[in-house]
């Protein structure tokens, strides 16, 4: 009998539409509510995105995924609540809307300490109090949210757990290396098992549309840190295999889902797949080299896109492979993507209440690490070997290390803010830097919409105590306005507008949840407890 291996995702929700992603142990058709698709091979895994077309807008009802015919979803014995399948509402005014959000999510393990070091998971916290929320309720749309936004770092390809490194060993056999890596596919594979089936989280991705966009883990830390980075990688024999498997892997697991349907189907690279008889790994393999090729073009693969959710709008923009990493330019994003982000995020009438950036790394650091940031790349691009060096060594890399690509987006931002179909907010949604903290931007000419940058993470992992001093420090005004200086005398134009924290830093294991009913909206921030459960941190006012 063929079993579901992974799965089942809820990934783009539309008014009438929903994508239900699988993996599956071997060939089959798969069903939900009516609706079946073929399942299509890459390197021996078996997956499928079936498309339930038809359904009413603003309805919520259980599903059940059915493999041949089967019944396979939910499991037995289980004892978790039903996943639901809930369409979304068209344009309604003052509709309540929840995001939650979060990044850098390290999967559960077989070894104590590390578990004691890691400590509780805060997304399987939030998933056993959303699933007892929904057991004792009649009315599950009630307490719902409507999306998870998972901002990179879904799994550590380059920090492997003690039973995949014994995996890995047993699989290869010895003096393989990289021994403590990922490398092929079925490697990333086994990586992405790992980390989504435990039965909390399980259930929650089955229930929550969930967006995604990767970050260095997902690849390698540091990933496309800089020119020198890549030279350095492309050094190593098993690079190539790495990449290709690593961008592979992550368009069969995280990018399909992003996609709404009709972008999906007009695809040429999905059609190929579906059309495909038998195994369809190189045909993935030679996309994902095209694709890292392409790093440091203009132009070159897009992994951004949108969701539009009522009179809220999330752009998810890709800031890893869309780099410009070249001697004469270093840019966060290519100019085809910088492009795609103007378009969407000026492309709206007065239907637009909140527009929401998800970017896997924050553009709104400390003010004095962010002039740190501006200031080493000012030295690489001088040709400093030390500054490169520092900035792979502490991860200088964030938006103010690719200042042309910072001060883009501030214009961008202040031309939606300044427009006169202004929305209530513009949130920069972020993770990566493993403490989550809320800061607002000011222009100097004020602007209609509030800016925020809202940055949580880590969901499930650490940060070195000696960084907790660091993170605080950087938002000491004292501290930026002498680097400021230091930043102007070196010949760095002033920033192109002001931010401070409006809440935090906060350290520890966390989800946030932004919520958004018309035009009003605010920010809650949860942790982790040493009991289990979560703890509230703060509640924001952003409007």
């Amino acid at each position: 009998m063929t079993t579901l291996e992974l799965g089942p995702l809820l990934r783009h929700v539309g008014t009438t539409t929903a994508t239900i992603w699988v993996e599956t142990s071997a060939r089959c058709t798969v069903e939900v509510l009516g609706a079946s698709a073929p399942t299509f091979e890459v390197s021996g895994q078996h997956y499928a995105l079936v498309v339930v077309d038809g359904l009413e807008p603003g309805t919520c009802r259980p599903y059940e995924v059915r493999l041949d015919g089967e019944l396979v979803w939910p499991m037995a014995g289980a004892s978790t609540p039903p996943s639901y399948l809930r369409t979304r509402r068209r344009d309604v005014e003052g509709e309540r809307l929840r995001f939650v959000f979060g990044s850098c999510r390290y999967p559960p393990t077989d070894d104590p300490e590390l578990e004691a070091s890691l400590g509780i998971d805060a997304l399987d916290a939030y998933a056993t109090r959303l699933m007892d929320l929904v057991a004792d309720t009649d009315d599950p749309d009630a307490v719902l949210p409507e999306t998870l936004c998972l901002l990179g770092d879904q799994v550590y390809a380059d920090e492997l757990t003690p039973r995949t490194q014994r995996w890995i060993r047993e699989r290869r056999g010895p003096g393989v290396e990289p021994q403590d890596e990922i490398v092929d596919f079925g490697e990333y594979a086994h990586l992405y098992s790992e980390s989504w089936t435990d039965r909390e989280l399980r259930w929650l991705l089955s229930t929550v549309p969930t967006a995604m966009i990767f970050d260095d883990h997902d690849v390698r830390d540091d990933w496309n840190t800089s020119q020198t980075w890549r030279e350095e990688m492309a050094a190593q024999p098993w690079w190539p295999e790495r990449i290709r498997a690593a961008l592979a892997s992550y368009w069969v697991y995280q990018h399909l889902g992003n996609l709404d349907p009709a972008t999906r189907d007009a695809d040429p690279l999905y059609r190929k797949v579906l059309e495909a008889d038998g195994d369809v790994f190189d045909l993935l393999s030679d996309f994902a080299g095209r694709a890292d090729a392409e790093v440091g073009e203009p132009t070159g693969v897009r992994w951004s896109y949108r969701w539009d959710l009522g009179r809220t709008r999330l752009l998810m923009v890709d800031s890893r492979c869309a780099r410009v990493l070249n001697t004469e330019d270093r840019l966060m994003i290519n100019e085809h993507s910088f492009a795609w982000i103007e378009e969407n995020a000026n492309g709206f009438d007065d239907d637009v209440d909140h527009l929401l950036i998800g970017s896997s790394i924050p553009w709104l650091m400390p003010p004095a690490v962010s002039h740190v940031q501006s200031l080493d790349e000012l030295a690489a691009t001088k040709g400093s070997r030390l500054a490169e060096k520092v900035r792979q060594a502490v991860d200088l890399e964030h938006w103010p290390a690719f200042r042309a690509s910072f001060d883009r987006l501030a214009d961008v931002v202040r031309g939606v803010a300044s427009g006169p179909n202004a929305p209530a907010t513009v949130c920069v949604l972020s993770g990566d830097v493993h403490h989550s903290y809320a800061a607002e931007a000011r222009y100097p000419s004020p602007t209609r919409s509030r800016v925020y940058q809202l940055t949580c993470s880590p969901v499930r992992n650490g940060v070195p105590w000696f960084m907790e001093y660091v993170f605080a420090l950087g938002w000491s005004r004292r501290l930026s306005r002498l680097l400021g200086r230091v930043a102007t005398t070196a010949g760095l134009d002033e920033p192109p507008l002001d931010w401070s924290t409006i809440g935090g830093p906060w350290f520890g294991n966390a989800v946030s949840t932004l919520e958004v009913t018309g035009r009003d909206a605010h920010l809650r921030v949860e942790r982790s407890g040493a009991r289990g459960g979560l703890e509230p941190v703060a509640t924001l006012p952003l409007t």
